[in-house]
């Protein structure tokens, strides 16, 4: 009996920590792998630093997109050159969903 009850509350250790770790995508202070989710965005087809898709709920980050002054995170000024990163636009596997708003953006 003491076995079953150890492998349950592995088996559930196991699960809560893979659960974790797939919601965390973007850390508390707004960063993907290292890189600010704010700033100016250049869309590419090739070559990303990230692959986003765009969705209508639950995204990972929530994103305005600004004409100037894009500070905080989840403000995104598109830009052709000189961004801070690139993105591509995707359907499927993406490392980030994003929804687009016109105010509140940032962390869901």
């Amino acid at each position: 009996m003491k076995k079953k009850i150890c492998l349950l509350v592995c088996l559930l250790l196991v699960l809560a920590a893979s659960t974790a770790a797939a919601a965390s995508k973007i850390n508390a202070d707004g960063y993907y792998k290292g890189i600010r989710l704010a700033g100016k965005v250049q869309v590419v087809d090739s070559f990303p630093d990230i692959k986003v898709q765009v969705v209508k709920s639950f995204p990972d980050l929530k994103v305005q997109k600004v004409a100037s002054f894009p500070d905080k995170i989840g403000q995104w000024q598109f830009v052709d050159s000189f961004p801070d990163f690139k993105i591509q636009f995707v359907d499927s596997f993406p490392d980030i969903k994003i929804q687009f708003v016109d105010s509140f953006p940032g962390l869901p």
